[in-house]
C-alpha cells in the first residue's frame, strides 16, 4: 500500500476526483506536505477544484509527469482551503520541494494575473 511519505517525497502525484455520475478524474499535479496533510494548488475553475466542491472524495497514487501510475491508489478526502495562514504554509513546502519549478510556476501565474485566483487542496489521507 502507498504511504504518506512516498506521495509527499514522489515529484508528481495522481490526483483523482469523482463527477457526479461516479466516474473517476485523474490528474497528475505536484503535492508537497505540511503535518499530516498533503498540498495541491490548481486554477479555482479547473474541473478538479468543481468536482471537490461536489463531493470531498479523492483518490491518490504516485505517478509519472504525464499521469503514469507508479503505485496503488490510496483513499483520500479534499477540501478547498481559504485560510491565508495555511495557504502560505502550502506555498512555503511546494516552494522547498521544486525550488526554481515552482518560482517560475509563480512567476508565470503572477505575469499572467492567475496567481490570486488559484485553489489550494489539502488533501488528507483516509
Amino acid at each position: 500500500m502507498t504511504t504518506f511519505d512516498e506521495l509527499a517525497d514522489a515529484p508528481y502525484v495522481s490526483l483523482a476526483t469523482f463527477r457526479k455520475s461516479g466516474a473517476m478524474v485523474a490528474t497528475p499535479v505536484w503535492c508537497a506536505a505540511v503535518d499530516d496533510g498533503l498540498w495541491v494548488f490548481s486554477e479555482s475553475d479547473a474541473g478538479k477544484v468543481k468536482r471537490l466542491r461536489n463531493s470531498n472524495q479523492a483518490r491518490m497514487a504516485c505517478c509519472t509527469f504525464n499521469g503514469t501510475l507508479t503505485s496503488d491508489w490510496v483513499d483520500a478526502t479534499a477540501l478547498v482551503v481559504d485560510d491565508p495562514a495555511e495557504i502560505e504554509r502550502a506555498l512555503a513546502a511546494l516552494q522547498k520541494k521544486y525550488g526554481w519549478q515552482m518560482w517560475l510556476a509563480n512567476t508565470g501565474s503572477k505575469l499572467t494575473g492567475k496567481f490570486h485566483r488559484r485553489a489550494y487542496l489539502r488533501i488528507n489521507l483516509s
